[in-house]
């Protein structure tokens, strides 16, 4: 605590990232993609030269604009780009979720950081508990209120839980809210899920959230986009260019560009990862666990018979990291990255020797 901190620091709860370990270990906690980036991500980002790295960014990154709005059929002016999808979620927040007070819906089991930035931009919310199978209750979206949401927001597919929910299910909500912004945020969508973008025809209010952090292996260069309205765009660069109009370095935006491209190479990882996927669920299965349906990079698994504190640790222990969350309904869960089938073969090699400890 410092007697020189603003007044609203005190009252912050920042959020807390995956571990990220000084040693070696076999690092399945924070969903990172199993196989890195397509090669042409380094050549791009090698063909770059001093000139290059002394004149600023494209502060719209508009070549990387123009081809995101090519890969989703969508005009150039639908897209905003970020410094990753953290930094997009931050200006959505201060853009579209402050109005008169009214309240923010979304689900009690979702990525975290969404009650930080509530916190942080003074965000009011309520929270919609998910059903008992961890299924968002569309209905609690849909039903009139009294008083009508500022925004929704939820995952699709969910984190952590890995559950999604289908466009018609999506539609619905957007329908039933049609003044209140509909933020989907899908970070893990190129695993499995269908994304809402091809819902942005029909509803204006439908907001759509992506990362190059998951599918398309670039945590490292932090890239992450918002696909909206054009009139919601210009709403969102007004916010972008008040806090930095530099978002994206000239590394990040040629690695990006040169990702989204080689779409052969983005292919054909993102199969070989679902793959891995569902005969992870059917290994883990066989050994007794429970694995929600997952159409992300990860799964989401607990075992009746285990805690999920000590399993988390015994891993740990065998240096194997996975992600455990000490949360009400979710803390006897285990949220475990799909590695490449050599990685996923050695964690349950490990989970067998410690259930049969």
């Amino acid at each position: 605590m410092s007697r020189f901190w603003s007044d609203h620091i005190h009252a912050l709860e920042p959020y807390v990232p995956g571990e990220q370990p000084q040693q070696k270990m076999l690092k399945l906690n924070t969903n990172e993609h199993a196989y890195g980036p397509s090669p042409k991500v380094f050549e791009a980002i090698a063909a770059k030269n001093q000139a290059d790295l002394r004149l600023y960014p494209s502060a719209d990154s508009t070549e990387l604009r123009r081809a995101i709005a090519e890969l989703h059929q969508v005009q150039p002016e639908q897209v905003f780009l970020g410094n990753g999808s953290d930094e997009v979620l931050a200006h959505v927040f201060n853009t579209l979720f402050l109005r008169d007070g009214r309240p923010l819906l979304m689900p009690d089991i979702t990525y975290s950081f969404y009650k930080t930035y509530c916190t942080y931009f003074n965000v009011p919310y309520e929270l919609q508990p998910l059903a008992d199978d961890f299924t968002l209750h569309v209905d609690q979206y849909t039903r009139t209120r009294e008083v009508k949401p500022a925004a929704i927001i939820f995952a699709n597919p969910n984190a952590p839980t890995g559950i999604a929910l289908s466009l018609d299910q999506i539609a619905e909500i957007a329908q039933a809210n049609p003044d209140s912004a509909v933020v989907v945020d899908e970070a893990y969508v190129d695993f499995g899920a269908d994304s809402a973008i091809a819902l942005l025809k029909k509803f204006d209010n439908i907001v759509v959230i992506h990362t190059l952090s998951k599918s398309y292996a670039l945590a490292g260069l932090r890239v992450g986009y918002a696909v909206a309205s054009a009139d919601i765009v210009v709403g969102l660069q007004r916010v972008k260019d008040s806090f930095n109009s530099y978002p994206l370095d000239t590394l990040a935006q040629a690695g990006a560009l040169a990702a989204i491209q080689d779409n052969a190479y983005f292919d054909e990882k993102r199969l070989a990862i679902i793959s891995s996927r569902d005969k992870l669920t059917k290994d883990l299965q066989a050994l007794g666990f429970h694995v929600l349906p997952s159409k992300t990079n990860f799964v989401f698994a607990s075992h009746p018979e285990f805690d999920a504190a000590h399993l988390h640790q015994a891993l740990r222990e065998r240096q194997i990291l996975v992600r455990h969350f000490k949360q009400e309904r979710i803390e006897q869960f285990l949220r475990i990255t799909v590695g490449t089938p050599e990685q996923c073969a050695t964690l349950l090699t490990a989970v067998h020797e410690i259930l049969s400890a």
